[in-house]
């Protein structure tokens, strides 16, 4: 006898059944079928879109030269009080 017991469940099913109605709770059931169909079909169609998008172009050889074009600054140094 734990605390998840079979009739510690029962006790909750009823709780919940009184509180919330049977209507309420079908249409929550309902609600969450629905949502969870709908986030599978969104899944399935990004894979889909993965799948048939273009493959990336060729990239660059790889011992071709490169050239990098920067500006290098000095910068003014505080002065130092001994």
């Amino acid at each position: 006898m734990g605390i998840f017991d079979w009739k510690h469940w029962v006790v909750i099913l009823i709780v919940v059944v009184l509180v919330f109605g049977t209507k309420k709770l079908k249409g929550l059931g309902s609600d969450i079928g629905e949502s969870i169909k709908g986030f599978r079909q969104a899944m399935n169609d990004e894979d889909k879109s993965i799948d048939t998008a273009t493959p990336p172009p060729a990239a660059a050889p790889l011992n071709q030269p490169t050239t990098i074009d920067a500006q290098a600054q000095k910068v003014a140094e505080p002065a130092r009080k001994d």
